[in-house]
């Protein structure tokens, strides 16, 4: 026979976190521990009824019961930035003089942004840490490189694939 399920204390408060939540995480933390207490329900039977495993309900409602005891803290999501070299406020600063002349122009050129970040931080950084770092704080438009190929016609023409044909159809070779 299994033994019978614990937190009674935490009833009230894991009907209310079900009343109030906007997560499916904490609707499923709060159900895994009122079902059995509710309503008699076996670890297998809320198991079944929230859609997780028998140990991740299991875990679920004894992070619950830590969390209302205050033996641990709820997790968010500004906690999954592990690897941040700054927080938001500080990029929120440090772009600001980036934004103020993207706003006048239009326009953010990355590579001297890139570069300043650099300077910044004290270590070089891939240009996706760029790009990411525009666009957590909103800003989309971006300057196209300045050597870009459709930019001269002639550029254009030795890059494309296909190979270039003559007058009379006869296939040139590239140089």
């Amino acid at each position: 026979m299994a033994r019978p399920a614990t937190g009674h204390e935490f009833i009230e408060a894991a009907k209310e976190q079900i009343a109030s939540t906007k997560s499916a995480d904490a609707l499923r933390a709060a159900q895994a521990l009122l079902l059995p207490l509710e309503f008699g329900l076996s670890l297998e039977q809320t198991a079944t009824a929230i859609g997780l495993s028998k140990s991740r309900t299991g875990k679920l409602r004894t992070r619950f019961q830590r969390i209302e005891t205050g033996a641990e803290q709820p997790k968010t999501k500004k906690g999954l930035r592990n690897h941040a070299r700054m927080t938001l406020d500080e990029e929120a600063k440090f772009l600001a003089p980036f934004i103020d002349n993207a706003r006048n122009a239009g326009i953010i050129i990355v590579p001297p942004l890139k570069a300043e970040l650099e300077r910044h931080l004290g270590r070089s950084v891939a240009l996706s840490t760029v790009y990411r770092l525009l666009q957590r704080h909103g800003w989309r438009k971006l300057a196209p490189d300045k050597q870009h190929p459709q930019s001269d016609p002639v550029t254009q023409e030795e890059w494309k694939k296909t190979p270039r044909r003559n007058q009379s159809g006869d296939i040139l070779l590239q140089k």
